[in-house]
């Protein structure tokens, strides 16, 4: 289930929508229209860089004719395929020798690349696969595709059988890597043209190399400190870059009060009117902390929105976790309490925003994010033991690309547990399947991936301003809930859509990490 690929950007909005708002408290009529939600575009396209290179034998060239030009045309398909999962894709040729395997060792590693795709077209000698094991440190993916659904048997050659015999060497090259102490290569299995089960394996490590390659290259902003007595949200810097690969970069909350300070009025306004393109008002219900949307909120907003775009550009940010108080009355208070609208839509493109100072779940977004299903920050609410569900939200911030339908925005009076005041943003996530991360640290202070996979079920939400959704999970909620604690996560999470708990295991085994699985995963790798 794809997130953000190919979503527009509204660009404009009459500046009369924006005047009613702010002369007027009637209610908008609303029509179907106006409850469809609007995708964001992602601040940078996803990208990473594989690797790709042929096994094969070179004794087989002379002895048939053609074989070798087969083999480069069933690597340059596989290249295609690659590519069109958005991937760059650095080729390293045909390895027939074990002098060749190691005469690419070099050029690989100088390609900084994220992932390593071994396509084994034919029988090959393992000669050119240790050398890769004990070198390469990026995940090694055996690919094997063949021509054939199934042998033509009654015009059957040795010829045909090479051409298709990718699977022959795999058991020995995975036997291989347990030799050489690495886990055994995970194997594409499956043959060209028409196989969904080869493709959307293929799909998934495209997918994870994207995770990989901004994790070890991106740059997290930590700003404030954690929320007084929170001790689970206590976490090293070091250990991050340690374990994850970004850099963290330490922000003072004046950097981003300066750019408050100066957002001029028309970008203020066009703010404003892209906020409004995004999120609905509605008039206030049951909560008599919520009222309509006022203009003073929306005007706050919007030029917090402006301010951490500012912050973002100046400190070159790939994501950003914060805490921060201020003095009472102060406009770094108020700035800093009334970031959850921007956070949401910045989020929403691919820029992770976590609230609580909560550095670890800002990596369980962006790996969630990469991997294209969303990522909102979320914990758990109240329990609904009569629909054998419970409500899964925060207060912000949310990937609001996950919508179910147009987000809303209302004014809170004051955000409960929390100083301030100010726009709180309140949506259910898409109906169906979805999963839940989060990054916890073990005694020994390693961090550990939780993992469960359920279902959001579009079911009531309480009109307090909060995103909520109904998470349903196997085998009942009482159950799931006590083996989720008893692993040990931090109580904040990131959200998906879709069922991705298998990419987030092998996603773990590449970084080294302890994890659970606190639900069976309805996927495999």
């Amino acid at each position: 289930m794809k997130a953000s690929q190919d979503t527009v950007l509204p660009t404009e909005r009459p500046a009369k929508a924006t005047a009613e708002l702010k002369s007027s408290t009637t209610p908008a009529k609303t029509t179907a229209a106006s409850t469809a939600p609007v995708t964001v575009k992602r601040l940078r396209p996803l990208r990473a860089k594989a690797g790709l290179l042929g096994i094969g034998h070179h004794v087989y060239w002379p002895q048939f004719d053609g074989l070798l030009d087969e083999m480069h045309r069933k690597l340059g398909y596989a290249k295609g395929l690659i590519e069109a999962n958005g991937l760059e894709v650095a080729e390293f040729g045909m390895l027939d020798t074990a002098q060749k395997a190691y005469d690419v060792v070099p050029k690989i590693k100088a390609a900084d690349i994220d992932i390593l795709f071994v396509d084994m077209v034919t029988y090959g000698t393992s000669s050119t696969f240790g050398i890769l094991c004990r070198e390469i440190h990026v995940p090694i993916v055996l690919i094997a595709l063949q021509p054939l659904q199934a042998m033509d048997y009654p015009n059957g050659t040795t010829y045909m059988q090479l051409c298709n015999d990718d699977f022959c060497s795999v058991p020995e090259f995975t036997g291989v890597a347990v030799r050489f102490g690495r886990r055994p290569p995970p194997v594409i299995l499956g043959h060209e043209g028409n196989d969904p089960i080869a493709q959307k394996e293929l799909n998934r490590w495209c997918q994870i190399a994207k995770v990989l390659h901004d994790l070890r290259r991106s740059r997290i902003g930590l700003m404030g400190h954690v929320l007084e007595s929170m001790l689970d949200m206590h976490t090293d810097p070091t250990a991050i870059t340690a374990a994850f690969g970004p850099h963290v970069v330490l922000i003072e909350p004046e950097d981003i009060l300066r750019h408050y300070l100066a957002a001029p009025k028309d970008l203020i306004d066009a703010k404003q009117d892209e906020i409004l393109s995004f999120f609905d008002t509605p008039d206030p219900k049951s909560d008599p902390l919520t009222e309509k949307l006022t203009p003073k909120d929306l005007e706050t907003a919007a030029r917090a929105a402006i301010a951490l775009d500012g912050l973002i550009k100046e400190k070159k940010l790939d994501g950003l976790a914060y805490y921060y108080e201020g003095e009472p009355g102060s406009q770094l208070r108020t700035l800093v309490t009334n970031l959850i609208v921007g956070n949401s839509l910045l989020t929403g493109a691919g820029f992770p925003m976590c609230g609580e100072f909560d550095i670890k779940t800002c990596i369980a977004m962006m790996i969630m994010d990469r991997l294209d299903i969303g990522g909102s920050f979320a914990e758990f609410h109240p329990v609904d033991f009569e629909r054998d569900s419970v409500l899964v939200g925060h207060d912000g911030p949310h990937h609001i690309n996950i919508a179910a339908s147009k987000p809303v925005i209302r004014s809170l009076k004051k955000y409960h547990g929390k100083p301030g005041s100010g726009a709180g943003v309140e949506f259910q996530i898409k109906e169906g399947p979805i999963t839940m991360l989060s990054i916890g640290v073990t005694a020994q202070g390693k961090f550990k991936f939780v993992i469960a996979e359920g279902m959001s079920a579009k079911r009531p939400i309480p009109p307090t301003g909060n995103t909520n959704t109904h998470g349903v999970f196997a085998p009942d909620v009482r159950t799931f809930l006590k083996k989720w604690v008893a692993e040990g996560p931090t109580h904040h999470f990131a959200l998906g859509i879709g069922h991705h708990g298998a990419e987030l295991v092998e996603i773990a085994q590449i970084l080294g990490l302890e994890y659970a699985v606190v639900t069976p995963l309805s996927s495999s790798m």
